[in-house]
């Protein structure tokens, strides 16, 4: 019986090293994804021309490759969905600044805006940018109610409407 229950003993022991595993792969791409609600009153000072009405949503998406929990390379895209803004309202600049709410900060990631009228005062913009920097991407990753992003407009040229970033994904 002893016997017995050594060989049983062995046997588990060898069939348990005889499992497969797989080792984790040395990068691992991902899509963190942000939203923001942009309104023309998050802007430091508030817009209250004309185009202070309008309202929109940011979904910004960045993809990501991670080693050891760190971001190795990243694109971004950013989505933006306006509304409620007067006609011919002209979109001329996209970025992701640093500073929390009610602070203006410096651009940390510009995206590839070509100047676009809202024909209606209402849109959908789809940007990105190709080669942001990992070390920025990290800490909006780490931080990202430290980050918002904003558009600016021909009529206000230092920004028409912003929104923090919240992580969704």
């Amino acid at each position: 019986m002893k016997r017995l229950a050594t060989a049983l003993i062995a046997l588990a022991f060898i069939a348990a090293g005889c499992g497969s595993s797989t080792s984790p792969s040395s990068t691992t791409p991902t899509k963190p994804t942000f939203t923001a609600t942009l309104l023309p009153a998050n802007e430091v000072p508030p817009i209250t021309n004309a185009e202070s009405s309008g309202t929109g949503t940011a979904t910004i998406t960045f993809d990501t490759t991670t080693s050891g929990g760190n971001v190795t390379a990243a694109t971004v895209t950013f989505v933006a969905n306006l509304t409620g803004f007067p006609a011919g309202t002209t979109v001329t600049l996209g970025h992701i600044h640093k500073a929390p709410a009610g602070v203006a900060g410096g651009v940390v990631i510009s995206a590839n805006v070509t100047a676009t009228p809202l024909a209606t005062g209402t849109g959908t913009l789809t940007l990105s940018n190709a080669s942001p920097d990992v070390a920025v991407v990290q800490d909006i990753l780490n931080n990202p109610s430290q980050y918002y992003f904003n558009l600016h407009s021909t009529l206000n040229p230092g920004g028409f409407t912003r929104g923090q970033l919240s992580r969704v994904q």
